[in-house]
């Protein structure tokens, strides 16, 4: 089992900038990659980010590419979402999580956090 643990999110204005933490404990040596999802009030989960959890490729949903930025601490078991540029449709509820599968970056996760809110005014 793999325990996620979020942090960071908040109220910021438009042009801002935010920074999530996401901090995994248990048999963290079984992660392939991790991601980062968000659900805005009345939409779906949608992909944001993902890392490979050992060699560091990254991958990114269209929406967020240039102003969003995924990284890990393989030290700390810590994986970071940038978020700079913020417009008020990123506003959503933002998740962490793991996946032990290859595959695809973008779904089939099996563990995830407890979410955190981000809150972009306009």
């Amino acid at each position: 089992q793999v325990q996620l643990v979020e942090s960071g999110g908040g109220l910021v204005q438009a042009g801002g900038s935010l920074r999530l933490s996401c901090a995994a404990s248990g048999r963290t040596f079984s992660i392939w990659a991790m991601g980062w999802f968000r659900q805005a009030p009345g939409k779906e989960r949608e992909f944001v980010a993902a890392i490979n959890w050992s060699i560091g490729i990254t991958y990114y949903a269209d929406s967020v590419k240039g102003r969003f930025t995924i990284s890990r601490d393989n030290a700390k078991n810590t994986v970071y979402l940038q978020m700079n540029s913020l417009k008020p449709e990123d506003t959503a509820v933002y998740y962490c999580a793991a996946k032990r599968s290859t595959g695809s970056y973008y779904r089939e996760y099996e563990y995830w956090g407890q979410g955190t809110q981000v809150t972009v005014s306009s």
